[in-house]
């Protein structure tokens, strides 16, 4: 994105988000979900940290939200109760991390110095969906409760907050020993008892609804026929917002403390750490999320991270994410604040169920019926813990509805395992380069005339064939013969196919993470196992490729045939890959190979028949056939054979030259397949049914009607140990 372009993308970002913030923060009402804001905030402080020069003072990312209501008195924050930055990822919260290493090296202290050579130890916090509250303790009793409001003034809620039996009206007094048992010092043990009889205290922390609470309250409130309460955050938002206290009270919220401040002393002054802080709030009287915990380093906190994620569901409340703090408080005041949070902590935000991104192109999958789909190919955006690159529109009605055109930003929402959706365009964000989404004239997997008939919703192709053909050769280029995709059966081949993922076997190995995780019931574990699978058949035998790409008549005897003509071929003209010495090839040098034979030539082969030569040479001239080994060539993919003994005239023991055979029944000692290779490495042909030239059937337990065809014809039929013996 160049400079120019950035400017207007930033100006449309703060407006869109300052209009939700709003909504949100300051009249309780939801025009976006905080999902889906907190998104745009993420692109936002990118974007301006690649251009910071383009840092507005009126930015998002410079003040904290909300403002004072005008029905409540307002309060005055004795330090400003700052917002934070947000992290989504590992690499973020490493960013988080070296850019204050930078930022420290500048400092000259002992301190500093001891932090950048050991690494930090951090507070690992969970992160409460509720509302920040400021309690304000004069002599040991509460005298005032207030809201952050937009950070220097809030709004004065002290009666509703006293209906909360977690917040104590006076503070508890702890003992000497108590106070000690933490690590403080004699002179820190003074001070704070000091506080607490004559001096000013003040506790911040989350006001929030436990998730039974919320159920119980909609219950009840569907039985009396009133509205229900949005979501646990809008049900705090609202209960500590009322004038009457009464129905405060009625909303049996609870409160969990975050943070302390000793009168106008720095934290860090009889405090050590944040860890003692979180057990001195626990001895004023205070609830402590019991989940925090000191972290060494950000692998420790990455593990507490995932391990929380994990749990999140099982708590009794609701929460967004984590938050990280330096531990040691005398930091706190070294790093600072820059713009509207500071650099000491940082919001570890889990990967909400809706997010916004860009729809960069949108592509038509064709379904069993021929009904054409459109997907939309996303920006990849983490959306409920998955990377996610695409979303269904369901039909071109939908995007009509949405008035969707490529290059919006749009809101994807994904819940589970189910497939993401687009639910909404912010046209506002629009630059003036988007463009409409038009209907495609012709199939895009077999060029067929599109449809769409009158009175029905969905496009089609009238080709009546084009699903089952497609499905048909891609099911057979996975399977055991050819490429041997073991894992990847029909079902899952015709779930990428209707989803519009695959038109043709080489778009298998273009498949990546964010297009499956976009598919019903594709967890991470099984996207894994898929892209491991595709990795390990990035390389094939040439005869295993011949037969999978499906060319009319070669049958798996023909592809061997081929494939050691291939390889003689090679040799013969010296054309060989950059990786020669290894025997890898590329899928052009194979095309070079199929170019090279004439028709006369391919009906000279004595195993090649004439129909079969003509449906080689068609293949090898066809347009479509050479388009897919073109992308076959870009996808990666690249050939290799087993050993050089396996080309004729090079030297080997041709011992089986111009004998035949067939298998039949379980051999002990190999497997079917390596005793066919034994047989082609020696010259030999491996036949599938019994005839009167088949000099050999070779037989095992449980052999079938093979042996019984052999006997009847008098062909010569030996046992595993004679076969054995044969080829020794």
């Amino acid at each position: 994105m160049t400079k120019s372009e950035a400017k207007i993308r930033l100006a449309k970002l703060r407006a869109e988000i300052d209009v939700h913030r709003y909504n949100y923060h300051v009249l309780d009402r939801e025009t976006i979900s905080a999902a889906a804001l907190d998104s745009l905030k993420n692109e936002l402080f990118k974007l301006e940290n690649e251009f910071p020069d383009l840092i507005t003072p009126d930015s998002p990312t410079q003040r904290v939200s909300g403002q004072p209501l005008a029905k409540f008195k307002k309060a005055v924050h004795s330090r400003p109760m700052i917002s934070l930055f947000d992290a989504f990822s590992e690499a973020d919260m490493r960013a988080w991390q070296e850019r204050n290493f930078n930022y420290l090296k500048n400092k000259e202290s002992a301190r500093v110095a001891a932090l950048l050579k050991s690494g930090p130890e951090y507070y690992g916090e969970l992160k409460l969906d509720g509302l920040a509250i400021n309690l304000r303790y004069e002599s040991g009793l509460l005298v005032q409760a207030a809201t952050r409001g937009d950070g220097q003034i809030g709004e004065e809620v002290t009666n509703n907050l006293k209906t909360l039996s977690s917040v104590p009206l006076k503070l508890r007094r702890p003992s000497q020993a108590e106070l000690t048992a933490l690590g403080l010092t004699n002179l820190a043990v003074r001070e704070i008892l000091k506080l607490i009889d004559f001096g000013v205290i003040e506790i911040r922390g989350e006001a929030i609804m436990t998730k039974a609470t919320l159920a119980s309250l909609n219950k009840k409130y569907s039985a009396a026929g009133k509205a229900p309460l949005a979501n646990t955050r809008n049900g705090v938002a609202g209960s500590i917002r009322q004038l009457d206290s009464r129905i405060s009270a009625e909303r049996k919220l609870e409160f969990y403390a975050y943070d302390l401040l000793l009168a106008d002393y720095e934290r860090g002054q009889y405090l050590e750490t944040r860890a003692q802080a979180d057990k001195l709030a626990n001895l004023f009287g205070f609830k402590t999320l019991k989940q925090n915990r000191v972290c060494r380093g950000l692998e420790e906190i990455s593990k507490f991270y995932q391990a929380v994620e994990e749990k999140r569901e099982t708590l009794p409340f609701e929460i967004d994410g984590t938050v990280v703090k330096f531990n040691d408080l005398k930091m706190w005041p070294v790093l600072g604040i820059v713009g509207k949070a500071p650099r000491y902590m940082m919001a570890y935000k889990f990967s909400a169920a809706q997010a916004t991104t860009i729809v960069k192109s949108i592509v038509w999958r064709v379904g069993r019926t021929g009904a054409l789909t459109p997907i939309a190919l996303l920006e990849p955006v983490k959306v409920g813990g998955a990377l996610i690159g695409r979303s269904t529109l369901h039909n071109f009605d939908e995007i009509k509805r949405l008035d969707l055109r490529l290059g919006d930003t749009v809101i994807i929402e994904r819940s589970g395992d189910v497939i993401p959706k687009v639910i909404a365009v912010l046209k506002k964000l629009r630059s003036g380069r988007e463009s409409k989404i038009v209907a495609p004239r012709v199939c895009p997997m077999c060029g067929g005339q599109v449809i769409r008939d009158e009175g029905k919703v969905a496009y089609r192709c009238s080709n009546k064939r084009c699903y089952a053909v497609n499905l048909r050769q891609i099911i057979h280029f996975v399977s055991k013969g050819a490429a041997d995709f073991a894992g990847l059966g029909p079902k899952l081949i015709e779930q990428f196919m209707t989803e519009g993922l695959i038109k043709d076997a080489a778009d298998l190995y273009s498949l990546k993470a964010e297009d499956l995780l976009s598919l019903e019931r594709f967890a991470e574990k099984k996207v894994t196992n898929v892209l491991v699978l595709i990795t390990e058949r990035r390389c094939l035998e040439p005869a295993k490729f011949i037969y999978g790409l499906g060319i009319r008549h070669v049958g798996e005897e023909n592809a061997n045939f081929l494939a050691a003509k291939f390889r003689a071929y090679v040799f013969k003209n010296s054309y060989v890959s950059k990786n020669s010495a290894e025997d890898v090839l590329e899928i052009s040098d194979l095309i070079k190979f199929f170019q090279s034979l004439s028709l006369d030539e391919l009906e000279s082969f004595t195993d090649i028949g004439p129909v079969v030569a003509q449906s080689i040479y068609d293949f090898s001239r066809g347009v479509a056939s050479l388009k897919l080994l073109a992308k076959f060539q870009a996808s990666g993919l690249r050939l290799k054979f087993k050993s050089a003994d396996r080309v004729p005239g090079l030297g080997q023991d041709n011992k089986l030259s111009g004998l035949s055979f067939v298998l039949t029944g379980t051999l002990n000692s190999l497997t079917r397949e390596e005793a066919k290779d034994k047989i082609r490495t020696l010259g030999g042909q491996v036949k599938e049914n019994v005839a009167q030239d088949t000099d050999y059937v070779v037989f095992g337990a449980n052999s079938g009607s093979k042996y019984a065809k052999a006997k009847k014809l008098g062909v010569k039929i030996i046992n595993e140990e004679e076969f054995r013996a044969l080829i020794s």
